[in-house]
This record gives structure tokens, sequence and C-alpha cells, in this order.
């Protein structure tokens, strides 16, 4: 296991205007806390911890070179700008190398599902970290799933994960990670009327002007007693 280093200094308790001066001068505000040690707000160089997770992971071990010695430490949680994903703050749990300790675990992907590749399906990633228990020096990077072999209806639950030497998992066996979906059928829609033809109108018996006309049509027709004499 490579020694991993990031130095670290000690700072006050975080104002605006110190957290603000911390973010100019390239730094993440920090705390590093854990079981028998002394809690304390620190800060990190922002590049350096970046450099770091992404050459050995979230989950590496790093030793935080402080004045007075290094002291072993994981990172806990990482807090990030909404909009940016800039850390905006680390967490750092002190632990002993003797110690098992609790942390998540990225799962990773390998291949593309028989059943999305042949038949159309969609395959849904549920869980994407996974809760495991172990030494610090036995913590993966990740954690590789095949899923080339699954079919339409099949998934892969925290007891289908590959068994790893050294390494517990600790949430309910029965989690869905992943799972294969048939595609959803749209449904076929109503043919629409075609654009700028009207509709048929139903047939208007007209009944009004035209009876009354018809009325006085057949009044004419009808010779007065006078015209007779």
């Amino acid at each position: 296991m490579n020694e991993v280093i990031l130095d670290v200094e000690l700072r006050a308790s975080g104002t605006k205007g110190e957290l603000s001066s911390l973010k100019k001068e390239g730094k993440i505000p920090a705390v590093f806390y854990g079981k028998n040690v002394k809690h304390e707000s620190i800060s990190v160089n922002a590049k350096a911890f970046a450099s770091v997770i992404e050459a050995n992971g979230a989950n590496v071990i790093i030793d935080l070179n402080f004045k007075d010695g290094k002291k072993p430490a994981i990172v806990k949680e990482i807090q990030r700008d909404v909009l940016t994903q800039v850390p905006i703050h680390i967490d750092f749990r002190s632990i002993s190398l003797e110690d098992k300790v609790e942390v998540l675990v990225p799962i990773h992907i390998d291949g593309v599902a028989d059943g999305v590749k042949n038949f159309g399906g969609t395959m849904e990633f549920i869980v994407r970290e996974v809760k495991v228990k172990a030494l610090p020096k036995n913590i993966p990077q990740k954690i590789s799933v095949d899923v080339s072999a699954l079919g339409i209806g099949q998934g892969i639950t925290i007891a289908d994960l590959p068994k790893l030497e050294g390494i517990d998992y600790i949430q309910d066996p029965s989690t869905l990670i992943i799972n294969v979906i048939a595609a959803k059928v749209e449904e076929e829609k109503p043919a629409e009327a075609a654009v700028g033809t009207e509709p048929a109108q139903p047939e208007v018996i007209s009944k009004g002007k035209k009876d009354k006309e018809g009325e006085e049509g057949a009044a004419a027709a009808v010779p007065s007693p006078a015209a007779k004499k």
C-alpha cells in the first residue's frame, strides 16, 4: 500500500471572512476527528487534495501531515458546491490501521447486459455505492460487476456481488443494485383529423322564418271571399 501524504494547516473556527480567505488562497476548510483524538479545524490545498482523490479514489488512506506528526485518516464526507461540484468542506476521520471501518465503495459496471444489447431493454442502476466493513488496507477503490449475462427481468443484488477477501458487505443482501427491464411500449394515439378539414356538420332542419314564409305563401294562394264575388 503506497503512502499518501497530505499537508494540513490548523485554522480558526469558520467565520465567513476566514472561509472566504481560504477559498482565495486555493484551500479547502476541513475537520479532523475520531475516537480518542482531538477534534481539530484544518485546511488543505485544493489542488493537492484533488490529485490524491483522482489518483487513489475516495477511500484512500491519507496520512495527514500536521506539525506534530502524521495522522492516518480517511475521507468521511465531501461537501460540494451545488452548481460547480467543487469541494467546499471535507470531513477527515481518524483511523487505526488495526481496526475495521465502515465505508461506502462505488460499484463499477463491466460489459453490456444481453437484455439491453439484443432485446432493446433498459438497465436501471439503482444503487451506485455499497457499504462494506474492512481493515483500512483492504478497502477497494471500487467493486466491479459483470452485467453482460443479464436478460430482461434479471438483476444483481448485494448477495450477488463478488466475494472479496477481508471485505464484509453489511447491507441487506436482497438489496437490488442493477435491474434490466423491458422497454416501455407507447400507446397508439387515435388518428387526428386532417389539418384544415372541418368536421362534418349535422343536417339542420330550419323551421323559423322559412315556415312563416310558407304559411304566408299558402294564405296568398287561397282566394278571399271578396274575390269570389
